[in-house]
């Protein structure tokens, strides 16, 4: 069955890799845009990254693995689809850096033991077949005192549940966005477990790109579409980013929130 869901999830992100030029991926945009809220504070939970050696679960086209990479980091970019590890490397010297691309799953992530000082893994933990395995590797692969951080949409928001129904074609149907358990699940695994939730109202503007923009779900990702919106044109939407940095803070209507960044260390 994993091996199933697998090959069809590799197929999925290969097709997105080999339809997507390098110049319109948005390396800097999806780590210092304004709708860039979960990786500016990724951001500043790591700090300086300059010399670490870090793994990029998931790593897609390769934004992320870039980014980092620009920061003096060491990457390697690991990800299910060889095509989706391809681009992640042509990007890389298109930005005049590079990385060491891997091809393989993340419950069996083809990487030496504690080799990493630090594990990134974003929108790829509701896609795996077993999340207890993951979480094993990724201690596995941590060097003692490592940490991890990752970005998951949450399993909550009805809004967000329509939308999923919707985008039909940008998504594929083995995804399992993330619960509260999956915070608990980690803790096994790692110390230090910390979460912090993203988008309550600021998910008005996934509303207007429907209502306003008349753009289908099917038409364009929208969680990738919030990167190329510039600041002076998000002054409607930039008080309800800050409504939701008290939104987020209590507890049960954190739950309605888009995405969720978690993070732990690997114990000594």
């Amino acid at each position: 069955m994993a091996h199933d869901v697998h090959q069809s999830e590799a197929e999925f992100h290969d097709q997105w890799a080999n339809s997507t030029p390098l110049e319109k991926i948005a390396v800097k945009a999806a780590f210092e845009s304004a709708t860039a809220m979960e990786n500016r504070f990724i951001l500043r939970r790591m700090g300086s990254l300059r010399g670490l050696k870090l793994l990029d679960v998931g790593c897609g086209l390769g934004e992320s693995s870039v980014y980092f990479a620009l920061l003096g980091a060491e990457v390697t970019a690991l990800d299910l689809s060889p095509e989706m590890v391809r681009t992640a490397c042509e990007l890389a010297r298109f930005h005049g850096t590079a990385v060491t691309g891997v091809v393989s799953p993340g419950e069996t992530l083809s990487v030496p033991d504690e080799q990493f000082d630090l594990v990134y893994i974003a929108n790829t933990i509701h896609h795996v077949t077993n999340k207890r395995l993951l979480f094993s590797e990724i201690r596995r692969v941590l060097r003692p005192g490592g940490r991890f951080f990752s970005m998951d949409p949450l399993a909550y928001n009805p809004a967000i549940n329509v939308y999923r129904r919707m985008a039909t074609q940008v998504r594929t149907v083995d995804e399992r966005p993330l619960t509260f358990g999956d915070v608990k699940l980690a803790r096994e695994y790692f110390t230090e477990v910390g979460h912090r939730e993203f988008w309550i109202a600021s998910l008005m503007l996934f509303a207007k790109y429907y209502v306003v923009d008349r753009v289908h779900p099917n038409a364009d990702r929208y969680w990738k579409r919030i990167y190329t919106e510039k600041t002076s044109g998000l002054w409607w939407w930039l008080p309800l980013r800050a409504m939701d940095e008290m939104l987020t803070r209590i507890p049960l209507v954190r739950r309605l929130a888009w995405n969720m960044v978690m993070w732990g260390t690997r114990a000594n």
